[in-house]
């Protein structure tokens, strides 16, 4: 199993580009089974997940390969498959967004219930619900989702919940509504720049799609898609996980290749901790005063902080000169990165859905173990803050999500060694790439 070895201490300065985002790329390459042509997409991380989900559109049917020039291409050459099995689906939740554009293409659809990230409870009713308004019928047999429709129906669906909008059941109803025959209205929609991404690919395929980024989307039902090209979006919690990075080691450093808009909301929060924060048109550039300023942190939907950002700005909060709150709105049990930040000497007492986190003057670098992408971030934010050596396990999680983080981090300045740890030794792991990964 993969480990990183992180000496901390160094501040970070220099310049590094974001990669495409996850949270776009997957949904994308989830509608490609809509159209009926080739599909190029640039701008795709080469990531565990973008794996995966190759392998299960593989399985539907759907050559997926790299081009010579970056570019990943997409084609249906079979379209009699409707199953996507648990073995792919349990390794991510977002092989659960081939749902809708299976049973909108195909009429039928066999998808086995979502795994991913242990981060608490993430029910799929409301992407059940809003496929089931579009007239399918939907029953759940054995840990799969059967969905079956001659022609998906245009309806009114409301996309929002207790915890509110879904971010993955906006782009299922959005990508099954554009073969629906008539109107659709997506009422209380996700508003994430992933989801106006995904609108925008698929209008590139020939989709008719008003109100991406607003609470209310109209889709108008058309026969038929073609293929097309689309670049994906940069990855907005890539980089704020840099620029966090950055502040928590001391440094000053630019983070290139970003759209600044997606990052509003963790821009103003980071100049709330006290790090001075300058924006370009496509980079953003921080620098750090000493300790930070305490600080409040709410992770809420978008335009606010968001979730998959919170423990990353926990572990800049543990070296705060005060008392900083975090809050997480979206996943109140998103919290298995404290007992971990608490073992490099973090001060951090748990309170429901908030902790509250008392700042110290240093962390102590340690053995930690990651319990899901995100906390493995903010632990390689605390190790790059800590003194010593912090040994972080199970960095499967990183590479799932990250698209080789150390190496953008190294080339700040940090000092991160990829080492494999087997039958209690430690050695240096040559990195082997899938196959199908560029």
């Amino acid at each position: 199993m993969d480990a990183f070895r992180i000496t901390g201490g160094t501040p970070l300065s220099g310049t590094v580009e974001v990669s495409g985002a996850k949270n776009a790329a997957l949904p994308i390459m989830a509608a490609s089974l809509l159209a009926n042509g080739p599909v190029s997409l640039t701008h795709v991380p080469a990531l565990t997940d973008v794996r995966t989900m190759a392998l299960l559109l593989g399985k539907l049917g759907v050559d997926c390969c790299w081009q010579t020039d970056g570019t990943l291409r997409l084609e249906t050459v079979d379209a009699a498959p409707t199953t996507a099995n648990y073995n792919l689906v349990r390794r991510m939740r977002a092989s659960f967004c081939v749902l809708g554009p299976l049973l909108a293409r195909r009429g039928r659809a066999i998808v086995a219930l979502p795994g991913g990230c242990a981060i608490g409870d993430r029910p799929v009713d409301l992407h059940l619900t809003g496929l089931a308004a579009l007239g399918a019928n939907i029953r759940i047999e054995r840990g799969y989702v059967v969905a079956e429709a001659r022609r998906l129906v245009g309806a009114r669906v409301h996309m929002r919940g207790p915890r509110g909008p879904t971010v993955t059941g906006t782009a299922n109803v959005l990508s099954a509504a554009v073969l629906a025959r008539g109107s659709t209205i997506i009422t209380g929609a996700a508003r994430e720049p992933e989801i106006v991404d995904l609108g925008q690919f698929l209008i590139s395929l020939g989709a008719q799609i008003h109100g991406l980024g607003t609470r209310t989307i109209e889709i108008i039902g058309v026969d038929s898609l073609g293929g097309g090209e689309h670049r994906v979006i940069p990855d907005r919690i890539e980089a704020a996980t840099l620029l966090i990075a950055v502040a928590a080691s001391g440094g000053e450093a630019t983070v290139s290749g970003v759209v600044p808009a997606h990052l509003n909301a963790v821009l103003e929060k980071l100049h709330d901790f006290g790090v001075a924060v300058s924006v370009e048109r496509d980079h953003v550039a921080v620098r750090a005063h000493g300790r930070p300023r305490p600080g409040r942190v709410v992770a809420q939907a978008y335009p606010g902080i968001p979730t998959d950002v919170q423990s990353q700005f926990m572990a800049l909060a543990c070296l705060a000169d005060g008392h900083s709150v975090i809050d997480d709105r979206v996943f109140v049990e998103r919290f298995r990165h404290v007992a971990e930040l608490v073992r490099m000497g973090a001060c951090i007492d748990r309170k429901g859905s908030q902790s509250i986190v008392r700042g110290v003057a240093n962390l102590s670098g340690t053995e930690v173990t990651a319990s899901d992408l995100r906390a493995s971030a903010a632990l390689v934010v605390a190790g790059l803050a800590a003194r010593g050596v912090t040994t972080l396990h199970r960095i499967d999680h990183l590479d799932r999500g990250y698209e080789r983080l150390d190496a953008k981090l190294n080339r700040l300045g940090a000092c991160i060694e990829r080492v494999r740890i087997a039958r209690g030794r430690r050695r240096c792991h040559k990195d082997s790439s899938s196959e199908f990964l560029p």
